[in-house]
């Protein structure tokens, strides 16, 4: 069974970088997916998809996030780490990362995905 648990700081001072790591577990992340996807769950609010890689490497990424997310995927380590620039603590949220075998672009909705991580609780506050 293929497992994705998400590390990351926990708690995050505003205007610093967040970076969150999920490694594969039980499985190849070149092999088993084709398109690799992050998505945050604030408190209290519904799943809001965040960006997707692709296998080749072409990148995807919410508008809402104005160019402060980067996405990249380390076969040699099989993970994925997402990069979130300048947080507020309007980013607090739970973190997710999740694989699919078909680009599933603004999805945030896991039963549509193939494989998704336990996700990471992040809290941005000084």
């Amino acid at each position: 069974q293929v497992q994705l648990p998400e590390s990351g700081p926990g708690l995050v001072k505003p205007s610093q970088t967040l970076s969150l790591i999920c490694t594969v577990s039980g499985g190849s992340i070149t092999t088993n997916y084709h398109y690799w996807s992050w998505i945050l769950q604030p408190p209290g609010q519904g799943l809001e998809w965040l960006g997707t890689i692709a296998t080749c490497g072409s990148t995807y990424y919410s508008p809402s996030l104005k160019g402060r997310t980067s996405i990249s995927r380390d076969a040699s380590k099989n993970r994925s780490t997402r990069q979130l620039n300048s947080v507020t603590p309007k980013d607090t949220a739970v973190y997710y990362c999740a694989g699919s075998t078909g680009l599933l672009l603004g999805v945030a909705e896991a039963g549509l995905y193939d494989d998704w991580g336990q996700g990471a609780q992040v809290t941005v506050s000084s």
